[in-house]
């Protein structure tokens, strides 16, 4: 089974987190996504601290899918250097990561099991 990992991202407003969050979860790049509250977000951009309202997403999947995952966040983010940050699951409830395993195998993943 492939190592779960869990991918933080922000974006700018409640539109565009709800179309990456639909997109990820339709290519089966991820098996969930929360889509949580917005929050402050502070932070240093080209030589001064900037301070802006963004919507955090977080997303499970594993580490076989995080190279297509991060390629599509990348192409759908509005960010000229959008935050991606992918943390290991280093342990969970045995029967949800085998969910996010099989929630985002491929197709060609499946044919090989049969």
């Amino acid at each position: 089974m492939s190592e779960t990992l869990l991918v933080m991202t922000v974006l700018p407003d409640a539109e565009s987190a709800a179309r990456m969050t639909r997109a990820v979860l339709e290519s089966r790049l991820a098996a969930c996504v929360n889509r949580l509250a917005p929050c402050e977000s502070e932070y240093w951009w080209r030589g001064g601290i900037e301070t802006t309202r963004e919507w955090p997403l977080l997303i499970k999947t594993t580490q076989d899918r995080y190279t297509a995952l991060e390629a599509a966040i990348r192409l759908a983010h509005p960010y000229e250097v959008p935050e991606i940050v992918a943390l290991p699951v280093v342990a969970g409830f045995a029967p949800y990561l085998a969910w996010v395993a099989q929630e985002t195998r491929t197709p060609d993943a499946d044919d090989d099991s049969a």
